[in-house]
């Protein structure tokens, strides 16, 4: 998403307790949108719907985790650093910070390869 944004759209996005209650749960871990949907104790398509809100600020982002079960699935990590807000010669300026995650907290960079080396050899 461009910085193109308006200050109300992000200010209702993060007033709702189910886009805060993901945001906070994927800053420590990424997560799947079924632990989302229990540790949240939202509905699944409640999830999903603030999950593409986030998305379209670009305060959460989506990986497919990669299982050697062959079972992959989806899970989310939150990119929002800091949200501020400044109220100077009676206007507000407002700026989002985000957190590059080239990697996921506690996954290694050779984690994929190395799943897949292992896939190789159990066959």
């Amino acid at each position: 998403m461009s910085e193109d944004w308006e200050l109300a759209e992000v200010l209702d996005l993060l007033s709702d307790e189910y886009a805060r209650s993901i945001l906070a749960a994927t800053s420590v871990e990424p997560m799947s949108a079924k632990q989302l949907s229990e540790q949240c104790n939202a509905s699944l398509p409640t999830v999903y719907r603030r999950i593409e809100w986030l998305q379209e600020y670009d305060l959460i982002e989506e990986r497919t985790k990669v299982e050697l079960s062959g079972n992959h699935h989806k899970v989310y990590s939150a990119t929002l650093d800091e949200f501020a807000m400044d109220l100077d010669d009676g206007g507000y300026e407002a700026t989002i910070e985000r957190t590059s995650r080239a990697e996921f907290p506690g996954e290694d960079a050779d984690d994929t390869a190395d799943r897949f080396t292992k896939m190789w050899e159990n066959l």
